[in-house]
């Protein structure tokens, strides 16, 4: 709670909270009493569409929050029976009429991402089908980047209501709203499969299915329950009842995509018979990504003329390995100091482990060769990508010693701008590249040899140019969206044709 001189000072002013997204704000109510109980006479809520929402009395929000708490049960067991009666459901066969009309649902809650795996990956499939073609109509919580708002294009934002306050509601909650929407326009769009990203507590491609008996395809990318207690060491309130939709969409879907071997092998352990999975790993698009894109602007912006450049892109999860990377950089600056005067390494993104990974470089002292070029915009990345001589892909094995199951976007496209690779010898990342065939590998979680592998490619331009190469011949063989996209549409025709 805030001290007495600071309850004055707040009482005197309105405070402005930015946030993702003003009516989809999770524990609200909850939100409005924790700043009337810490003195604050007037505040609104601000995103960054620049739309306010005024913050509440206490009475108001004490009403709201009892409301939701008095109706939790109620709320659970609504959305329990309904899962479980879908769950129950004799399977009817969904008839592929046409290929040529689809649905695609994104139904993440999560709002203004301008650069990432997901962005990349969703855009890559809608322009994927759509080059097919298939004619795609999106319904999405957010506007997304590199796919047009057009007349195909529906936003359906969330809008928080009751049950804002509890954990997992508001998404739970989203299914009626999202369904509700889709169905007024069923009729127009006519899809003949619906495409769903799935996304946690939400089983909105399933009731689809069951209402239109059109095949369903549900993109899978690992269970939510499992990210959150590795990856942020809590548990979901209702890790139960999530499970249990995820189980749902997996149980239901006609044919359910996967990016990795490590994710098949999890459902068909789940039960998910094989034959209804795709395999089918991330992609890119290799006129967007190419050699020919001119780094020098970017280089000129960060001041690295002269120099060689080890680049690094993401958004600093957990597994991308970017603190391993930050040690490995260390200890190349301390291999001469001809390497101190001449290397840098470019950091692009940010995220949860950004500021450990500059931590690690502060106490190496190597924080004077490097660059930190915060969030860039997805359509930027090429640019910066191409800024670079090296670049390094650095992911870690999973906390628990399962496989690491991630197929990472950044990937595919760091083999299309035909640069030399640094990467972990992990599971995908090791099926897809070859050593000193199509990159550098190195074990994962370790900066020695990641360090020596830079050192390598640093001392040697032929070799990095070989590696290049060989690299972008095979993306375009084998690893475009189109090629994702087609792979897609030809096991669904396979299994409901």
């Amino acid at each position: 709670m805030a001290t007495f001189r600071e309850r004055r000072r707040l009482r005197a002013h309105t405070l402005a909270i930015t946030c993702d997204h003003a009516g989809a704000i999770a524990y609200n109510d909850l939100l409005d009493l924790y700043l009337a109980g810490s003195g604050v006479r007037h505040w609104e809520w601000v995103d960054v569409r620049g739309r306010r929402v005024p913050g509440q009395r206490a009475s108001v929000s004490l009403s709201r929050v009892a409301r939701d708490l008095l109706r939790w049960p109620a709320l659970y067991r609504r959305h329990a029976r309904r899962i479980a009666k879908l769950t129950s459901a004799a399977p009817v066969h969904a008839k592929l009429t046409s290929p040529r009309r689809a649905l695609f649902l994104r139904t993440d809650h999560w709002f203004n991402l301008g650069s990432g795996g997901s962005v990349g990956h969703v855009r890559g499939v809608v322009e994927g089908l759509r080059n097919l073609p298939v004619d795609v109509h999106v319904v999405s919580t957010d506007y997304l980047p590199g796919v047009p708002a057009d007349d195909r294009f529906h936003l359906c934002e969330p809008d928080y209501g009751i049950g804002r306050n509890l954990p997992s509601m508001a998404e739970l909650q989203y299914n009626d709203q999202v369904v509700g929407f889709i169905r007024e326009r069923w009729a127009e769009w006519a899809p003949s499969f619906i495409y769903q990203r799935y996304s946690m507590a939400n089983y909105a491609g399933t009731v689809l299915r069951s209402l239109y008996q059109v095949p369903y395809v549900c993109e899978y990318n690992g269970s939510f329950p499992w990210v959150i207690r590795q990856w942020t060491k809590r548990r979901l309130v209702h890790e139960g009842l999530v499970t249990r939709v995820e189980l749902l969409n997996l149980q239901t879907a006609d044919l359910v995509i996967v990016v990795s071997n490590g994710l098949r092998d999890e459902l068909v352990g789940r039960g998910v018979s094989p034959e209804r999975i795709l395999v089918n790993p991330n992609g890119v698009d290799p006129d967007r990504y190419s050699p020919t894109i001119n780094g020098s602007p970017v280089r000129r912006r960060y001041g690295l003329e002269k120099r060689l450049v080890i680049g690094f892109i993401g958004t600093f999860g957990p597994w991308h390995g970017a603190e391993v990377l930050a040690e490995a950089f260390a200890r190349l600056l301390f291999f001469s100091p001809a390497y101190r005067d001449r290397a840098r390494l470019l950091l692009i993104g940010e995220g949860p482990t950004l500021e450990a990974t500059r931590e690690r470089l502060r106490q190496a002292g190597a924080l004077d060769s490097v660059v930190f070029t915060g969030r860039v915009p997805q359509d930027e990345g090429p640019a910066h990508l191409a800024a670079c001589d090296i670049l390094a892909s650095p992911h870690v094995p999973n906390p628990d010693g399962s496989p690491f199951f991630g197929s990472p976007t950044k990937l595919f496209e760091y083999m299309a701008m035909g640069r030399g690779i640094v990467a972990s010898r992990i599971e995908q990342v090791a099926e897809v590249l070859k050593h000193d065939s199509t990159a550098w590998l190195v074990p994962p979680a370790d900066p020695e040899a990641l360090a020596e592998g830079l050192r390598v490619l640093v001392d040697d331009p032929e070799r990095r140019g070989r590696l290049g190469s060989a690299a972008r011949v095979e993306v375009i063989a084998r690893y475009t969206w189109r090629e994702h996209t087609r792979r897609i549409i030809d096991k669904l025709m396979e299994r409901c044709g």
